[in-house]
């Protein structure tokens, strides 16, 4: 089994019949999904997407990433939110935190996240004497951050190689009929790429949206789809031993008994960016209404060297997800040091992924005799298949959470009140009266 979940240490901190109550729930929330009656019914294209993708679309992808593979050197994804985390965060665990240094060929650089003007002026300087390309990724085409630095990199381009080779360069994925980016992409002649109307941009990584920088960064989409289908068939079963399942009730389990945090580890670096996705997704599915366990993260060993004491010994207010990597990508056989003047060839003629293990297990038996609960998902590898798999199996548990909080996991009503804010603060039309209301709160 590629991706599944183990509760072994969670005994002491949850009896039997604590799941065996809170199944019932589950059940209603498992076939709320199934016959989409449930609040968010709109959003649940990401159910089967596995299956039902459009296959001419994803064969264009599969074009379009050669294409950019062969004419340029440099991508450029332009996207904030669940408009790159995911395609970020597949193409880190799957090829590694260091794949641009490490591998010939394309680059691939995110932005369009952020308003910050360092970070895009480090990215303009990214394509100096480069031949690069732009996939600029937003339904609407007017998010704040995402359009700012595309208005920018688009005319960049244009200066670079002119008006009508950048619009052979420049891919939109955006809406099927509607919106800005899909006006301009038509006028302009661009590539184009659908954000489907009924999936989320959390659940929306196995879209165009993720698959085409995906591709591009020469992961095998067809084994990472497969993964995810393998997902569906495990997690989408109703069963008191669905995996996903299992997990959704623990978290809320420990929730009710006053355990606000969940800090997800991995002891590989390479997954710190799917640490990132799964804090937007858990994150903006179910902090609603006042209520939610907040996704916090860590990789370690390095974070033990920080976050360690108040896992170890702080409130406890806390429980620990481990997601356990069975099989590394590479592994490093340590040898033994003549002299020893560092003390440790105790550690040699062994594989460093022992040690790395060891650490994870001692870590385990630190924290849960500390008092904190702690359970494992275990991932046999980060290839493209286990991804797609890990991917469909924190999509069931999310969905189902936020349906035992009684939340609507699939809206994201707070995240526009700081764009009013700043809209108003800026000086969009329209924003006048708020923007005096907002100087004077300011001033006090």
């Amino acid at each position: 089994m590629a991706v599944s979940f183990n509760g072994k240490h969670l005994a002491k901190f949850i009896r039997p019949e604590e799941y065996e109550a809170i199944y019932p729930q589950v059940e209603l929330a498992h076939n709320q999904l199934e016959s989409k009656t449930g609040a968010g019914n709109d959003f649940l294209g990401w159910l089967d997407l596995p299956v039902t993708y459009d296959k001419e679309e994803f064969a264009r992808i599969k074009e379009a990433a050669q294409k950019i593979r062969s004419d340029s050197d440099v991508l450029l994804v332009a996207g904030i939110g669940g408009s790159y985390l995911g395609a970020r965060a597949v193409v880190e665990a799957v090829k590694g935190l260091y794949h641009n240094e490490a591998d010939d060929g394309l680059k691939i650089y995110f932005c369009g996240n952020t308003i910050s003007p360092t970070a895009l002026n480090d990215i303009i300087k990214l394509t100096k004497g480069k031949r690069f390309s732009i996939n600029v990724i937003s339904k609407s085409g007017t998010t704040t951050e995402t359009a700012l630095a595309f208005r920018v990199l688009r005319k960049l381009l244009e200066d670079s190689v002119g008006t009508e080779e950048a619009n052979k360069r420049i891919y939109a994925t955006t809406d099927r009929a509607k919106g800005t980016l899909k006006q301009l992409a038509t006028e302009q002649g661009w590539p184009t790429f659908v954000v489907p109307d009924d999936v989320g941009g959390r659940y929306s990584v196995l879209t165009a949206v993720g698959l085409l920088p995906i591709a591009c960064a020469g992961i095998d989409i067809d084994e990472l789809m497969q993964g995810a289908v393998d997902g569906r068939e495990k997690f989408g079963k109703l069963s008191p031993d669905n995996d996903a399942y299992r997990y959704a009730m623990t978290r809320n389990i420990l929730y009710r008994k006053g355990k606000s945090v969940e800090t997800l580890a991995c002891f590989e670096p390479d997954f710190t960016m799917m640490n990132e996705w799964y804090k937007q997704l858990f994150g903006e599915s179910e902090g609603k209404d006042q209520k939610g366990l907040m996704p916090t993260s860590c990789i370690f060993s390095t974070d033990l060297h920080s976050m360690g004491q108040f896992l170890q010994d702080g409130a406890r207010i806390m429980f620990e997800t481990y997601v356990d990597v069975k099989h590394t990508r590479n592994d490093f056989y340590i040898e033994e040091l003549e002299g020893n003047f560092d003390g440790l060839n105790f550690l040699a003629n062994q594989n460093m992924s022992v040690v790395n293990r060891k650490a994870m297990e001692g870590t385990i038996l630190a924290h849960t005799d500390g008092g904190v609960p702690l359970g494992l998902i275990e991932v046999d590898s980060l290839s493209a298949h286990d991804v797609g798999e890990l991917i469909y199996f924190f999509w069931r548990a999310c969905a189902v959470s936020g349906y035992l909080l009684s939340v609507n996991p699939f809206d994201q009503p707070g995240v526009e009140s700081y764009k009013k804010n700043m809209f108003a603060l800026l000086g969009k039309p329209g924003y006048e009266d708020r923007k005096a209301e907002l100087e004077a709160a300011l001033k006090d």
